[in-house]
């Protein structure tokens, strides 16, 4: 028998027991097992068959995958957050690779309001938006986990209480008081809309467990566990502000231009209700993942001038 071969059933023979369990039951499955091909192992047929359209209009087609599409770039994006935050000795190598990778995703889905832009006819979206109602792109809970990975929970607070919170609130009291809970409460009464209550009835524990958990292994607190000349490297520093920039000015401003151009010119509200202008334009509450690694001057005028990129540091 060629040595190599003897090599790799050796191997075969220790891997398997290790975890007790037989080698010739799994060589006599493999005989039996048939060819793996590309449209079984992508679930290409399953993945085809997610499209279910409400209306006869075409271009709500384009609206479904274009979402779908964007939840799988979220899932891609959480998977390379997850691998620096469980890291148990990580590197800065390490880490500004994973956030580069993260940084592309969001820079393709920058990119990629163009098929939302310059993709639909106004006219048939506003006719499929109505039986959209009361679902809204404020409900991905990917996104709101992807926010929940990457910083401090004080960061993602509405920026009229932080002053107010801090390490020891409640994780339920905090959530009260993120951000986008402003996006689905009335103003005047603090009413929670149809839509936030819908939302929270199917995340909010799994959000508050999330919370906890990545309350001390975020990318931010990740990156200040680092010792403090790992802190002061220029690549990932210039890493982590390319990142944060891309996410909280350079994607949310695609996607806020995006949706100015369908609703944007009346009063409408977006789909969910929300006063879409306030709750997505990063200069009214200044989403900022990592806030000390921007001068004062950036911080100040964060959203503000849609700069088309950030200074590098060097």
């Amino acid at each position: 028998m060629n040595k190599n071969i003897e090599q790799r059933i050796e191997l075969l023979k220790n891997k398997y027991e290790a975890i007790g369990q037989d080698l010739e039951t799994h060589l006599d499955g493999l005989i039996q097992s048939k060819p793996i091909t590309y449209w079984d192992y992508i679930q290409t047929d399953a993945l085809l068959n997610l499209q279910v359209q409400r209306t006869v209009l075409p271009d709500e087609m384009v609206f479904i995958m274009y979402h779908q599409i964007n939840e799988l770039i979220f899932k891609m994006i959480l998977w390379e957050i997850q691998q620096v935050s469980h890291h148990p000795a990580i590197t800065t190598d390490f880490f500004v690779s994973r956030l580069m990778r993260i940084s592309r995703y969001f820079d393709m889905l920058s990119a990629s309001f163009n098929i939302m832009g310059d993709g639909m006819e106004k006219e048939q979206y506003m006719k499929f938006r109505d039986t959209l109602t009361p679902a809204s792109g404020f409900q991905s809970a990917q996104y709101r986990t992807i926010e929940f990975y990457s910083t401090e929970i004080i960061n993602l607070i509405d920026y009229r209480f932080r002053a107010t919170i801090d390490r020891n609130t409640p994780y339920e009291h905090a959530f009260e008081h993120l951000y986008w809970q402003a996006a689905g409460k009335d103003h005047k009464t603090g009413k929670k809309s149809f839509l936030l209550s819908q939302f929270e009835e199917r995340y909010k524990d799994e959000f508050l467990r999330i919370m906890e958990e990545y309350n001390t292994i975020n990318l931010w607190s990740k990156f200040k566990s680092l010792p403090k000349n790992d802190q002061e490297n220029l690549d990932l520093k210039n890493a982590m502000r390319h990142y944060d920039y891309t996410v909280n000015v350079s994607w949310v401003m695609a996607h806020y231009n995006a949706a100015k151009k369908y609703i944007g010119g009346g009063d409408e509200e977006a789909t969910g209700g929300s006063d879409w202008r306030k709750y997505m334009h990063p200069k009214y509450q200044k989403r900022i993942f990592f806030p000390e690694l921007w001068s004062s001057e950036e911080l100040n005028n964060w959203g503000v001038t849609n700069l088309t990129s950030y200074k590098i540091l060097l």
